[in-house]
């Protein structure tokens, strides 16, 4: 769609079509930042798939640990996948506009994988709570049935989330202006465009950040301070490393990705600002997705050796 934003007119009962804000006046500008944004894209793209692959493929990794790590990076694919291409799109070319029902969607898938990246990142720290602080009973509590139950969860409430919120926002009326002060159809972006009072939604979407982000993380912060405690007592150094080495990628990812989901989402809505919201949300949906493979890769001696494997065995069958 070329059309840009001002050829609709104002008003609730014809506004049906969004148009995305530029980013730039400068062509220049435009180009390089697709270029970076691209090269990130694939990096993430090819980097989650190949470790979602690895685990699949090998039966080493066929534990919780590499199960929820599978999870996750199947999420990031649907997470930058929801979002980067239409970006892109937009950086190169007139055709910035989208449909109120392509946005809604969009927004539904965004909402979906985010949230449940946010529950799966809960569930991963369980794990190696389990792990590390009952050791003996670790393989008969996380059991396989245990593990999908928590991987279901995690994808439903997302899910659930993703539609009630998405209903929510887009039962309002539009009545311009319609051009999107964001690359993707966010929450606070999009209810900025609503007309008439619109604090109840504004409200609900603080309320399920509150529970989607806080909760799950405070959960992960009571699981790190008994596994911190646990290894404290550890009479063996090399436990001790052993233990932390497990956890210290996890620890990573949660903190990249909790650490712009918060700022974005929990802060103050007077302290909100187009340039720093689209900053933030760059980190979260193309930096962070292209970081998560890099840190478990580099970090975990036995998923750079399934991703050897993996990619040799891809290399001989092309050979």
């Amino acid at each position: 769609m070329n059309l840009s934003c001002s050829q609709w007119p104002d008003n609730s009962e014809s506004v049906k079509h969004f148009a995305f804000a530029k980013f730039s006046a400068a062509a220049e500008q435009c180009l390089l930042l697709f270029t970076l944004i691209l090269l990130m894209f694939l990096a993430s793209l090819t980097g989650n798939a190949l470790i979602a692959l690895a685990i699949c493929t090998n039966p080493t990794l066929h534990t919780p640990m590499y199960f929820f790590l599978a999870n996750l990076s199947l999420l990031e694919i649907g997470y930058t996948c929801s979002v980067i291409p239409k970006m892109l799109q937009s950086l190169v070319s007139e055709a910035r506009g989208i449909s109120r029902e392509g946005c809604a969607t969009q927004m539904f898938f965004f909402t979906l994988f985010a949230i449940s990246e946010c529950c799966l990142l809960a569930a991963m720290a369980f794990d190696r709570y389990m792990a590390i602080c009952s050791p003996l009973h670790y393989a008969t509590r996380m059991s396989r049935g245990l593990c999908a139950q928590l991987a279901v969860v995690s994808w439903a409430v997302g899910c659930v989330v993703g539609l009630g919120q998405t209903n929510y926002i887009f039962s309002l009326n539009f009545c311009g202006p319609c051009e999107i002060d964001h690359f993707f159809c966010d929450l606070p972006p999009i209810l900025a465009l609503a007309c008439g009072d619109t604090s109840r939604n504004e409200a609900a979407v603080f309320v399920v950040a509150v529970l989607c982000i806080s909760s799950p993380f405070l959960l992960i912060i009571a699981s790190y301070g008994r596994i911190l405690a646990a290894v404290l007592i550890m009479p063996s150094p090399e436990g001790r490393r052993k233990a932390l080495s497990t956890c210290s990628s996890h620890l990573l990812v949660v903190t990249l990705f909790y650490g712009s989901g918060s700022v974005t989402y929990l802060r103050p809505k007077a302290s909100h600002s187009p340039g720093t919201d689209k900053l933030l949300a760059l980190f979260y949906t193309v930096v962070t997705s292209m970081l998560n493979p890099i840190i478990y890769s580099l970090r975990n001696k036995e998923v750079k050796a399934a991703l050897w494997r993996t990619l040799w065995k891809k290399a001989l069958t092309r050979g």
